[in-house]
């Protein structure tokens, strides 16, 4: 179990490395090959600021990947929303970050509040991020948490 978590880590940091210390929270490390981006519907944009659809992992902590989503399952991709199951793999960051330990929590995912995406003509991003957890949860953390995503 160990060297999944392990594992897990080394792609969450790699993204973050990939994706600079500077950026704020949303994002994708890995999609399916259905990311074309059409305007038909909106697409969640990751830490390399590329559109996404129903991507398979989304960095919510770009600027150190101490928190992210794994094994994104999507049961809906749709004009006003799209929902997922999958696993948020959370870094306790104790006694500090580096030294710390990832946890992974089953998660409900939701995207929602489409909005226009500034200099891409036509298209909408998801602007909005909702995590339940329907069981087990970080320390600290509410059974619901909203991130608002990048603008």
């Amino acid at each position: 179990m160990r060297g999944r978590h392990l594992k897990i880590a080394v792609i969450l940091c790699a993204g973050a490395a990939l994706a600079g210390a500077s950026l704020p929270a949303s994002a994708a490390t890995r999609a399916p090959s259905d990311t074309h981006t059409s305007g038909a519907r909106p697409v969640v944009v990751d830490c390399s600021f590329k559109a996404q659809v129903r991507p398979g992992t989304y960095l919510l902590a770009c600027a150190d990947g101490n928190n992210g989503l794994v094994k994104l399952h999507w049961k809906s991709w749709g004009a006003s929303s799209a929902t997922a199951t999958g696993t948020n793999v959370v870094n306790d960051c104790t006694p500090y970050c580096a030294a710390g330990k990832f946890h992974s929590y089953a998660v409900d995912v939701k995207l929602a509040n489409p909005r226009a995406w500034a200099g891409h003509h036509g298209q909408q991003r998801f602007t909005t991020l909702e995590l339940t957890y329907p069981g087990a949860r970080p320390d600290h953390s509410p059974r619901h948490v909203s991130y608002p995503l990048w603008s």
